[in-house]
C-alpha cells in the first residue's frame, strides 16, 4: 500500500455510520451525496474507495459562482497566454 496522506480516528455510531475527517474530506475533495465502496480486507482493515462523483464539474470547477460569463474565446486566450 503507498503512503497515507490523510488519516484520523473515528466513532462508529448506533446506526453504524462514520464521519470522514475533514482533512481527508479536503485532500479527496469529496462531496455529500457521492456514492463510496466499502470493501474489508481482514478482521482489521476496511477501505473506503470513491466509486463515482455525483457532480464531476464541483471537482473541475468548484461552488464558487462567477460574477460573469466567461466566453470561449477568453477561455483560449487565458490558456495560450499560459502557455507562454
Amino acid at each position: 500500500m503507498g503512503r497515507c496522506m490523510g488519516m484520523g480516528r473515528v466513532r462508529i455510531t448506533g446506526k453504524y455510520q462514520i464521519t470522514i475527517p475533514k482533512d481527508v474530506r479536503e485532500l479527496i475533495n469529496i462531496v455529500p451525496g457521492e456514492i463510496v465502496e466499502v470493501k474489508a480486507l481482514d478482521e482489521h482493515t476496511i477501505i473506503v474507495k470513491r466509486v463515482g462523483v455525483k457532480d464531476p464539474s464541483l471537482h473541475l470547477i468548484g461552488k464558487r459562482r462567477f460574477d460573469r460569463h466567461i466566453s470561449v474565446d477568453e477561455v483560449e486566450e487565458a490558456a495560450e497566454e499560459g502557455v507562454h
